[in-house]
């Protein structure tokens, strides 16, 4: 068969010739540069339909040199000079492989290759003739696509037609050469050469690939049943695939900051593993505390209803006294006013009862009413009385010493003797009054007391 060169769209071609230059100079620029010249590979191959020079070459995606150069060599193959640029995917082996791919829907091409690897022997390097100097990849380790545009055409007039003419007469020509025939079907695709092995090994697989569909109708009948839940889940795993492309950069950035963080977290899991490597006993006696708790709970459902109950009574409650708490904003306002107005009140009164009590006020008053008592009373031989009307004379006055013919004292010795053990008997009681008393302003009243007492068991 003999390369197929495209002749329309040379302007198209010429543009993108431009482009793929400066695009892989950029890569060369970026890939650190060729370093010593470009590696030139001469492959070979049955069909180069639509290649042109300028292509890329691509290894594993990345693009690694172009399409240089195409010709036809005298046994009708097609070569193709594929110039390396970048020489960190050089040198080739042995069982380096290439494939013409479509890159779009408009029949243009690149090439898809493996440089093989250092297990096999390199290339051999072409010394004379045609492609001097480059490094030949012979024809079985290359194939050209199938455009499916001449798929289809197979199903049309005269294509159809004429493919029957064609099978016809190789089937004349290749009678009874089988062999050929097979080792032609297998050089038309590398893939057709593996066809064989992978038939034995589904051959001797047929247990399991009989298990596998019984077990594949198994699983599928149950996907079935629900396969409209499947079917949205589809729906939307496509909804959120798109929402998650949308946020490509934002994930992106993610990822990126992802090592770092995790490194950060390094000492925080061994702080948990630490943690959790202590909370184990205190976790085995929650374990054994967890039945009673679990009764605990059990008996605290019923509670719960019950509660429940007076709960819901509660909230009617306060539904119903909500007004009665608002009609008492005015009158506790009042009272706020009401205790404003009385704190510098309080504070006086707060002033004058801490004055009265630190001054023994309270005592002072209560000798003022003792002795005052005393000193409108009479006295006689049976004992004090009460007057109910005030006496004026001489003796009436408040004296600090005796007057003569004013002493409220009887001479008789019984009297003198019952004084004397009153006066006894009153000490003993007042002291331990004044002894047991614990406050303080108590204890001066008593002793006032006392000493009034005393003072009238005297006379």
């Amino acid at each position: 068969m003999q390369a197929v060169v495209n002749p329309a769209g040379a302007m198209r071609r010429a543009l993108r010739l431009i482009a793929l230059t400066v695009s892989v100079a950029a890569t060369i620029a970026g890939c650190g540069g060729s370093g010593g010249g470009d590696y030139s590979v001469r492959a070979l191959f049955d069909d180069a339909g639509f290649a042109v020079a300028g292509e890329q070459v691509r290894i594993a995606g990345a693009p690694v040199g172009t399409i240089s150069s195409l010709s036809v060599t005298r046994d009708n193959l097609a070569a193709v000079t594929l110039s390396i640029t970048n020489r960190e995917f050089t040198p080739w082996y042995a069982n380096a492989t290439c494939t013409i791919r479509p890159q779009s829907l408009i029949a243009e091409r690149y090439v898809d290759c493996n440089p093989g690897t250092s297990s096999a022997a390199p290339l051999r390097r072409i010394r004379i003739g045609p492609g001097a100097g480059s490094y030949l990849l012979p024809v079985a380790r290359t194939s050209s696509p199938i455009d499916p545009d001449l798929v289809q055409n197979i199903s049309q007039e005269p294509v159809r037609q004429a493919l029957s003419v064609i099978l016809n007469e190789l089937g004349t020509g290749l009678a009874a050469r089988g062999s050929d025939l097979n080792a032609v079907i297998r050089r038309a695709d590398p893939a057709l050469a593996s066809t064989n092995q992978v038939f034995r090994i589904l051959a001797s697989q047929n247990q399991v690939l009989a298990g596998l569909a019984g077990d594949a109708d198994t699983v599928l009948a149950p996907l079935a049943r629900v396969r409209r839940s499947l079917a949205d889940f589809v729906v939307k795993a496509n909804t959120t695939a798109t929402a998650t492309a949308e946020r490509s950069t934002e994930l992106s950035n993610s990822i990126r900051l992802l090592p770092p963080f995790l490194e950060q977290l390094k000492p925080l899991m061994a702080d948990l593993g630490q943690l959790a490597d202590q909370g184990t006993p205190l976790m085995a006696t929650l374990s054994q505390s967890a039945t009673p708790v679990t009764g605990e709970l059990a008996d605290l459902a019923p509670f719960a209803t019950s509660a429940r109950t007076a709960l819901l009574e509660l909230a009617g409650a306060a539904q119903s006294s909500r007004q009665d708490l608002v009609d008492t904003v005015p009158l506790t306002r009042r009272l706020q006013q009401l205790g404003d107005t009385a704190v510098t009140p309080a504070d006086t009164l707060a002033k004058l009862t801490a004055s009265l009590d630190s001054t023994g006020a309270i005592e002072q008053l209560m000798s003022v009413l003792f002795y005052g008592v005393g000193a409108t009373n009479g006295f006689d031989s049976a004992g004090h009385y009460v007057r109910t009307a005030a006496i004026f004379g001489s003796c009436t006055a408040y004296a600090r010493t005796p007057v003569l013919g004013c002493s409220a004292n009887f001479g008789s010795g019984a009297t003198a003797a019952r004084a004397s053990v009153a006066r006894a008997t009153t000490e003993r009681i007042a002291a331990q009054a004044v002894r047991e008393s614990t406050r303080p302003n108590r204890s001066r009243s008593l002793a006032a007391l006392l000493g009034y007492l005393l003072g009238g068991a005297g006379r």
